[in-house]
């Protein structure tokens, strides 16, 4: 199953420059899914990170890792509209190579945990064939706050701090 950008966008509330996922290429509903993001000069980050030495954060390849985790918990939900998937842990996190502009990120998360309203997943990015990155990962599903600007209800602030 190949999702493009626009049903990813259905899935995940991220937008640019956040959404760090381009297309899922390989989706086994709760177990597995592989995606792919496409790093490019142009990403805002590599301004600053590093001027005449471009390397993606590393905790912007955990991001995209995780956001891949969410796709497969936001899949399962019917009211995916009114959920969030939010990062609770990230355990033996390592970065084994840099990603620079021009790198095609290969995004493979395994499901260790599944559950309606919170994940733990294993995450490995890589380049080339090359491993780059790897964490294990732990989200939670919480109520989506209204865009007002307002502060997040009790109950997100509450879910968010108890699975810390």
């Amino acid at each position: 199953m190949t999702i493009d950008i626009q049903e990813i966008m259905g899935f995940l509330p991220h937008r640019y420059p956040f959404l760090l996922i381009d297309r899922i290429v390989e989706f086994e509903r709760t177990k597995r899914l592989v995606a792919i993001k496409n790093v490019t000069i142009n990403e805002p980050f590599f301004q600053g990170h590093f001027p005449g030495y471009p390397i993606m954060p590393g905790v912007l390849v955990v991001e995209a890792m995780a956001q891949a985790g969410g796709i497969i918990i936001m899949y399962e939900l019917p009211d995916r509209e009114k959920k969030l998937v939010v990062f609770t842990g990230i355990e033996r996190a390592k970065f084994r190579r840099p990603v620079t502009p021009g790198d095609q990120l290969r995004i493979e998360v395994e499901v260790l945990s599944f559950r309606p309203r919170a994940g733990r997943i294993d995450g490995k990015a890589y380049v080339d064939g090359k491993l780059a990155c790897e964490a294990t990962l732990t989200c939670r599903v919480v109520p989506r706050t209204r865009e007002t600007g307002g502060e997040a209800p009790a109950e997100t602030v509450a879910a968010a701090e108890s699975a810390e």
